[in-house]
């Protein structure tokens, strides 16, 4: 299967990120197709990376889909009838099943479900595929390899993927959410605006630093800094005294949940 003509629908911050990967990966601006419903943006991006419009959504060989979970299905509504050569259909849209795409498409549709993050766009993403019945191992490389080029990729059974959704999907509004308690925190400590901002996100760019370098399992950095009855014990109990681990367990659970609502 050759993957030459590729059209891509919806070019918001994973859309554009989507864009740049498959140029790196090598496929021509050429041959690179774009759908975007605000004129302005399409015009932007089309001037930005030298792809062009999607005219003729049967001549594609691959579309992927990174329009919003509530504008999904619609989009492929519109374009379903137009597919009749079936080319590789891959998603990124939370909560909508295979199954789901499958059954609108027809019989016979390749779908690759894929759930990504944001981080893709800084090329140190996680993204998360999973085969519908029709994909073949080929399709599955072709869009493992292009996304190789924003970060790291597994595959999995499509069962997991609103965990995926709970965990590396939306895990980095939590990063970035606890963050802003930790610039809060400072702040009523007496640490300036300015000063609480960067000790808060230079601690958090380091301690990730030492994630990926040290080799060393998230347990024992954490026994590493924290000194026996000293300062880090001391917030370490608190947090443990307040419940934290179910506090993010809850929370995960929530997204987790609302992921399976979106695709009902």
């Amino acid at each position: 299967m050759s993957f030459s003509k590729v059209g891509l629908i919806g070019t918001g911050i994973i859309g554009e990120a989507l864009i740049e990967v498959l140029l790196r990966f090598g496929l021509s601006k050429e041959s690179l197709f774009i759908a975007e419903k605000r004129q302005e943006r399409r015009v932007e991006v089309i001037n930005k990376y030298g792809v062009r419009e999607i005219k003729d959504y049967g001549s594609l060989d691959a579309i992927l889909l990174a329009v919003k979970p509530q504008d999904f299905m619609a989009t492929l509504e519109t374009i379903s009838d137009s597919l009749s050569g079936l080319p590789l259909i891959i998603s990124f849209a939370a909560g909508i099943k295979i199954k789901s795409i499958e059954e609108k498409v027809g019989n016979g549709s390749r779908v690759i479900r894929v759930m990504p993050n944001t981080p893709m766009i800084m090329g140190r993403g996680m993204s998360a595929i999973s085969l519908g019945s029709a994909a073949t191992l080929e399709d599955q490389d072709w869009v493992r390899g292009f996304l190789s080029k924003a970060g790291e990729v597994i595959v999995i059974d499509e069962s997991l993927q609103d965990a995926v959704t709970a965990t590396s999907g939306s895990g980095p509004a939590y990063y970035f959410a606890f963050t802003e308690a930790v610039v809060g925190a400072a702040r009523r400590l007496g640490i300036s605006q300015e000063d609480a901002v960067t000790l808060a996100s230079r601690t958090l760019i380091g301690a990730a630093l030492m994630v990926e370098k040290s080799g060393k399992d998230f347990k024992t950095l954490r026994e590493n800094v924290t000194s026996p009855n000293g300062t880090t014990a001391a917030a370490l109990k608190s947090f443990a005294d307040s419940g934290l681990e179910e506090l993010v367990y809850r929370s995960m659970k929530a997204a987790h949940d609302r992921s399976i609502e979106l695709s009902s």
